[in-house]
This record gives structure tokens, sequence and C-alpha cells, in this order.
């Protein structure tokens, strides 16, 4: 199948799922009565409303070509990692360190991505801004909590920079056969964690009765895990076609992938309870913050990226 091919089922399915549920959510509504309010229809709503806003941007950024797609994400990472400072202990001593991370480490990393310098971008948020970021706040002479607002910083900027670097990344691999389809990898890795996502909410919905972790997230169940969890892997290996793995390997990355989102998803949820919010703020209507959409994103890329450049790529 040619890659345009391939790139119109994906985005064709998309849209169809889409628009069935634009037109289940108008039932439901019309069903439960326009002027009543709905809480659970109402949110479901919202965030089929968001889906199509947020499907909408990313098929602009893969229309205009690869630097769309990396300053999309580098937004993204703007975004998420405002969030995620707003709800740390930060001080007077640490605003320089905030601006290094914003304004320098950022830009740079994704700069980093497009020129396609893995030998610099693999190693500069996880050495070299580890190292010099302790080192400005240091020179603030602020010792208060010195620890904590340092690991905070950088807990931040590896999360929300380093990590969803790694989903542009992709589009700079050399897999041989594979050749000028880069940005499937990328559509494979964000339709697979998100439906794996949606899947759970749902399976935890219709079947959910014992909660996985009641203390860091209540809404999370076993049944809505290995439900969402076991679809999305049969999603994945289905979409073998538009990968460089066979049916099995494109089903076992899913597996991998849907794991690894998840448990970033519990992660998040800890450090949420933590700074006692709901939301990592409310950016998206019906989702939350861009952090709370992107949670389970940070942690698979990493994963998926080096699995993929390690067994499938030559560079």
């Amino acid at each position: 199948m040619a890659p345009e091919w391939q790139v119109a089922a994906i985005a064709g399915g998309i849209v169809a799922i889409l628009a069935l549920a634009s037109l289940i959510g108008f039932f439901l509504k019309w069903w439960s009565g326009w002027e009543r309010p709905s809480p659970v229809v109402d949110n479901l709503n919202d965030r089929i409303k968001a889906w199509w806003v947020m499907v909408a941007l990313l098929a602009l950024a893969f229309a205009a070509g690869n630097w769309a797609v990396v300053l999309l994400f580098a937004f993204a990472s703007f975004t998420a990692l405002r969030e995620f400072m707003t709800l740390t202990s930060t001080r007077r001593g640490d605003h320089y360190a905030l601006a290094a991370i914003f304004f320098i480490a950022l830009p740079v990393q994704y700069a980093l991505v497009l020129a396609d310098q893995y030998g610099i971008y693999a190693v500069f948020i996880p050495v070299y801004a580890f190292l010099f970021l302790p080192i400005v706040a240091a020179l603030r002479g602020d010792t208060g909590r010195f620890m904590d607002r340092v690991a905070q910083t950088q807990w931040g900027l590896m999360i929300c920079v380093f990590c969803l670097s790694h989903v542009p990344a992709l589009l700079n691999l050399t897999i041989p056969g594979y050749e000028g389809r880069n940005l499937l990898l990328v559509a494979f890795l964000l339709v697979v964690v998100q439906a794996s996502d949606v899947l759970q909410y749902v399976f935890g919905k219709l079947f959910g009765r014992h909660r996985l972790a009641p203390s860091l997230s209540p809404s999370k169940t076993w049944e809505g895990l290995l439900g969402g969890a076991g679809a999305a892997t049969l999603l994945g290996a289905a979409m073998w076609w538009a990968t460089p793995f066979t049916p099995l390997q494109a089903g076992l990355m899913a597996a991998l992938i849907t794991a690894m989102g998840f448990f970033g998803g519990l992660v998040m949820s800890a450090i949420k309870r933590d700074r006692g919010v709901k939301d990592w703020g409310r950016m998206i209507e019906g989702h939350g913050g861009m952090l709370d959409r992107i949670d389970s994103l940070v942690f698979a890329a990493p994963i998926f990226f080096h699995l993929t450049r390690y067994f499938f790529s030559t560079t």
C-alpha cells in the first residue's frame, strides 16, 4: 500500500470513529433532554469536541511537513511544562533556572530534533541540563528546600520536554524499506496510546467493578485496564501494515506502549494527588490540561522510539 493511501486509511478511520462518537453523543443528549444537565453525557460531548480540534491540529501539522510536527510538539511541551511548574513549590531563587528550561533547554532540544542531531539531543537534557540547572539555582544563594526545588525542575523538564520530544524524533529514523513513511510511525504511536486511554475509560465505565489504585486514580479499574489495553493491542496488531513491523511485532509494540502509557498516567496521577489537584489545568475542555492529555504519551514515546531505533533503524 502506498504511503499516501496508508495515511488516508488511518485518517479516514479516525474521522469515521469521531463521527460515530459525535452521533452517539448527540443521541444521548437528545435522549436525556437538551435543557437538562447531564454530567456524564455533557463530559462525553466535551471530550468528543476536544478530540475533533486535536485531530484537526495534528492533521494540519502532518500535511505541512516535519517542521510543523516538531513545532506542534514543542508547543505541547511548553504548555505541559508551564502546567507542571505551576504546581511546584518554586521560590525567587528559581527564576533563572525556570527561564533556562523554558527559553533555552526547550527550544534547543526541539531544534536538535529538527536538525536530526541524535548524538546531542539524546543527552542534552539528561546530562547537560541535569548538571547545569542546579548550578544556576545554587548561584542564586537560596538554599531553602534546595533539593526538592531542583528535583521538581529537573523532573518537569524530563517529562514535559525530553520524553515528549521523542515523538517527532521518530521522523528522523532511517528504516530500510520504510523510507518516506515515518509520519505513519508517529500516527501508530498516537493512535494506539490514545485509543488505549479511551478504551480503558469505556471498559471501566461499562464493566469496571474492581478498583486498581483507588488512592491514586479512583476511576481506574482492572476491567478497564485489561479490556482497554487488550483492545488497543489488537488495534496495534491490525495496523501493522502502516509500520515496518510484522503483525506480531506490531502487537508486542502496542502492548508495551499501552502498558507504559497506563503506568505513566498512574505516576502523573500520584503527582496530582500529592499536589491536591484533580487536573493539571483547564486548557482542553473535557480533558483538563495539556499534561492530562499527554501523560500516557510521555512515558510511552521514549520506549517506542528507542526500541524502533535499536531493532529496525540503521541510524
